[in-house]
């Protein structure tokens, strides 16, 4: 039997990134470029996150030790309460404007929730490019399809290698909206289980700091 020689069609210009990038209309490739801003982005938040909360744990360990260590309140007041730089702290310092069970427990348990509040901030980006990156990146693979099929349709070639980088284009949209959501969405069930953690070290400390006054009252 004869062999049949097949020649494969060879692109004129091999898909990398770039290449992809600066091949895409203006629409696809502002998708491109909101997505990789929301990526930095989130890799920003997420390390300042990660690096405050080890912080704060940190200084939690030592206000703690120092608490439990057996002195009194008010060495613990002069050493803290006086000028207070972490939460555990400006708790303390609260807490101690009333000295009894119900104002430590209602002033303390304010500035808790203060603390919280402040130290949560920022977890709020990485929910929002975690569930959007994704639906941004699908609007640019359908545009970029979109245009695909209508170069198609005006050269009438249906020709891998004329189709491919189209495709490949509006895919790679996709792939940026993946690779911005995953570690979003990755950071923020982190933190949150790491602040999650530091909030019940905090609001026991209230409390602790209630019976205290409970008991000296």
């Amino acid at each position: 039997m004869d062999s049949v020689a097949v020649e494969l069609a060879q692109p004129a210009q091999e898909l990398t990134i770039f290449y992809l990038f600066m091949r895409a209309d203006i629409i696809v490739k502002a998708v491109m470029g909101i997505l990789l801003f929301m990526s930095v982005w989130s890799w920003a938040v997420a390390i300042e996150k990660f690096l405050q909360f080890r912080k704060a744990a940190s200084q939690a360990a030592r206000f703690e030790d120092d608490f439990w260590a057996g002195g009194s309140i008010d060495d613990l007041a002069n050493r803290y309460a006086r000028n207070p730089k972490d939460p555990f702290s400006r708790v303390l310092a609260a807490a101690l404007r009333d000295w009894d069970s119900f104002s430590v427990s209602r002033s303390g348990g304010a500035e808790a929730n203060r603390e919280l509040t402040r130290m949560e901030q920022g977890l709020g980006i990485l929910a929002i490019v975690g569930s959007s990156a994704p639906f941004i990146g699908l609007f640019g693979t359908v545009w970029g399809i979109m245009n695909s099929f209508r170069s198609i349709a005006a050269s009438r070639d249906t020709n891998l290698a004329v189709v491919a980088p189209g495709i490949a284009e509006a895919l790679f949209a996709t792939g940026l909206g993946l690779v911005a959501a995953i570690p979003a969405v990755i950071f923020f069930n982190a933190l949150s289980s790491q602040l999650a953690k530091y909030a019940v070290r905090l609001e026991g400390f209230v409390d602790d700091l209630s019976a205290l006054a409970a008991r000296e009252g």
